[in-house]
Protein backbone atom coordinates (compact mmCIF):
# COMPACT_ATOMS: atom_id res chain seq x y z
CA UNK A 1 0.00 0.00 0.00
CA UNK A 2 1.27 3.57 -1.05
CA UNK A 3 1.18 6.07 2.04
CA UNK A 4 -0.75 9.19 -0.42
CA UNK A 5 -0.18 11.60 2.59
CA UNK A 6 3.73 11.06 2.50
CA UNK A 7 5.26 14.00 0.24
CA UNK A 8 6.81 13.19 -2.80
CA UNK A 9 10.90 13.59 -3.12
CA UNK A 10 12.23 14.65 -5.84
CA UNK A 11 14.11 11.44 -7.88
CA UNK A 12 17.76 11.21 -8.28
CA UNK A 13 19.35 12.58 -11.42
CA UNK A 14 21.38 9.63 -12.60
CA UNK A 15 24.91 10.16 -13.14
CA UNK A 16 24.65 9.46 -17.03
CA UNK A 17 22.94 13.18 -17.20
CA UNK A 18 24.88 14.90 -14.74
CA UNK A 19 28.56 14.03 -16.43
CA UNK A 20 26.60 15.06 -20.08
CA UNK A 21 27.93 18.23 -21.49
CA UNK A 22 24.35 18.47 -23.41
CA UNK A 23 22.21 17.64 -20.04
CA UNK A 24 24.25 20.79 -18.16
CA UNK A 25 24.07 23.70 -21.36
CA UNK A 26 19.96 22.42 -21.45
CA UNK A 27 20.02 23.32 -17.56
CA UNK A 28 21.64 26.59 -17.94
CA UNK A 29 19.95 27.54 -21.17
CA UNK A 30 16.51 27.08 -19.06
CA UNK A 31 17.57 28.46 -16.34
CA UNK A 32 18.70 31.60 -18.65
CA UNK A 33 15.28 31.26 -20.36
CA UNK A 34 13.24 31.53 -17.33
CA UNK A 35 16.04 34.58 -15.99
CA UNK A 36 15.21 36.73 -19.32
CA UNK A 37 11.79 36.48 -18.91
CA UNK A 38 11.92 38.19 -15.57
CA UNK A 39 14.64 40.73 -16.01
CA UNK A 40 14.80 41.24 -19.62
CA UNK A 41 11.90 41.32 -21.49
CA UNK A 42 8.34 38.67 -21.32
CA UNK A 43 7.24 38.79 -24.82
CA UNK A 44 11.28 39.21 -26.88
CA UNK A 45 12.59 35.96 -27.47
CA UNK A 46 16.42 36.24 -26.95
CA UNK A 47 16.42 34.84 -31.05
CA UNK A 48 14.36 38.53 -31.70
CA UNK A 49 16.34 40.08 -29.81
CA UNK A 50 19.52 38.59 -31.32
CA UNK A 51 18.25 39.86 -34.86
CA UNK A 52 17.24 42.93 -33.90
CA UNK A 53 20.77 43.33 -32.46
CA UNK A 54 22.28 42.33 -35.77
CA UNK A 55 20.12 44.16 -37.43
CA UNK A 56 20.84 47.13 -35.61
CA UNK A 57 24.54 46.62 -36.19
CA UNK A 58 24.22 45.74 -39.75
CA UNK A 59 20.67 47.70 -41.48
CA UNK A 60 19.70 46.74 -45.10
CA UNK A 61 21.39 43.00 -45.13
CA UNK A 62 19.48 40.24 -45.82
CA UNK A 63 17.46 37.94 -43.98
CA UNK A 64 19.73 35.13 -45.23
CA UNK A 65 22.98 36.91 -44.06
CA UNK A 66 21.74 37.94 -40.61
CA UNK A 67 20.14 34.05 -39.81
CA UNK A 68 23.98 32.96 -40.19
CA UNK A 69 25.39 35.97 -38.19
CA UNK A 70 22.31 35.32 -35.04
CA UNK A 71 23.22 31.08 -35.76
CA UNK A 72 19.74 31.00 -36.79
CA UNK A 73 18.32 28.55 -39.62
CA UNK A 74 17.05 30.24 -42.77
CA UNK A 75 13.20 29.14 -42.02
CA UNK A 76 13.55 30.23 -38.25
CA UNK A 77 14.85 33.61 -39.27
CA UNK A 78 12.21 34.18 -41.91
CA UNK A 79 9.36 33.12 -38.85
CA UNK A 80 11.20 35.24 -36.43
CA UNK A 81 11.67 38.49 -38.65
CA UNK A 82 7.72 38.09 -40.00
CA UNK A 83 7.22 38.31 -36.08
CA UNK A 84 8.77 41.11 -35.74
CA UNK A 85 7.61 42.56 -38.63
CA UNK A 86 4.29 42.48 -37.45
CA UNK A 87 5.38 43.75 -34.12
CA UNK A 88 6.44 47.31 -35.70
CA UNK A 89 10.03 46.72 -34.84
CA UNK A 90 11.27 45.33 -38.26
CA UNK A 91 10.62 46.48 -41.56
CA UNK A 92 11.39 43.73 -44.69
CA UNK A 93 12.07 45.46 -48.14
CA UNK A 94 12.34 43.25 -50.84
CA UNK A 95 16.05 44.18 -52.75
CA UNK A 96 15.98 46.04 -56.25
CA UNK A 97 18.10 43.13 -57.68
CA UNK A 98 16.70 40.03 -56.38
CA UNK A 99 13.03 39.95 -55.63
CA UNK A 100 13.44 36.49 -53.24
CA UNK A 101 15.94 38.35 -51.16
CA UNK A 102 14.55 40.49 -48.10
CA UNK A 103 16.68 43.51 -46.81
CA UNK A 104 16.28 43.96 -42.83
CA UNK A 105 15.53 47.50 -40.91
CA UNK A 106 14.83 48.55 -37.66
CA UNK A 107 11.61 50.44 -37.14
CA UNK A 108 11.78 53.52 -34.68
CA UNK A 109 9.92 51.10 -32.25
CA UNK A 110 12.40 48.64 -32.69
CA UNK A 111 15.09 50.74 -31.86
CA UNK A 112 13.86 51.97 -28.80
CA UNK A 113 12.87 48.40 -27.87
CA UNK A 114 16.25 47.21 -28.55
CA UNK A 115 17.83 49.99 -26.18
CA UNK A 116 15.39 49.38 -23.62
CA UNK A 117 16.16 45.23 -23.92
CA UNK A 118 19.82 45.83 -24.25
CA UNK A 119 20.16 47.66 -21.39
CA UNK A 120 18.34 44.84 -18.93
CA UNK A 121 20.15 42.36 -20.69
CA UNK A 122 24.05 43.76 -19.76
CA UNK A 123 22.44 44.05 -16.04
CA UNK A 124 21.44 40.11 -16.45
CA UNK A 125 24.93 39.25 -17.93
CA UNK A 126 26.30 41.24 -14.93
CA UNK A 127 24.28 38.72 -12.95
CA UNK A 128 24.66 35.78 -14.56
CA UNK A 129 28.49 35.87 -14.39
CA UNK A 130 28.60 37.99 -10.43
CA UNK A 131 29.91 34.45 -9.07
CA UNK A 132 33.14 35.01 -10.86
CA UNK A 133 35.70 38.11 -10.85
CA UNK A 134 36.33 39.75 -14.22
CA UNK A 135 39.26 37.71 -15.04
CA UNK A 136 37.59 34.36 -14.84
CA UNK A 137 34.29 36.28 -16.39
CA UNK A 138 36.76 36.57 -19.33
CA UNK A 139 38.20 32.95 -19.15
CA UNK A 140 34.49 31.67 -18.75
CA UNK A 141 33.36 33.59 -22.04
CA UNK A 142 36.82 32.45 -24.15
CA UNK A 143 35.21 29.00 -22.80
CA UNK A 144 31.77 29.19 -23.70
CA UNK A 145 32.90 30.78 -27.06
CA UNK A 146 35.13 27.98 -27.95
CA UNK A 147 32.80 25.38 -26.67
CA UNK A 148 29.84 26.84 -29.01
CA UNK A 149 32.25 27.12 -32.16
CA UNK A 150 33.44 23.87 -31.75
CA UNK A 151 29.75 22.26 -31.45
CA UNK A 152 28.93 24.26 -34.16
CA UNK A 153 31.95 22.32 -36.23
CA UNK A 154 30.66 19.11 -35.29
CA UNK A 155 26.98 19.64 -36.13
CA UNK A 156 28.67 20.87 -39.87
CA UNK A 157 30.07 17.42 -39.78
CA UNK A 158 27.35 15.50 -39.30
Amino acid sequence: MVDESAPESSPVIPAALTTAPGYQVRRLYQAYLAAWVRAVDPTLTGPQFAVLTAVDAAPGHDQRSMASAVALDTSTMADVARRLESRGLLVRRTAADDGRRKLLYLTEEGTKTLHDSNRRARLLDQRLLAPYDPERQTEFMHLLTSLADHWEALARES
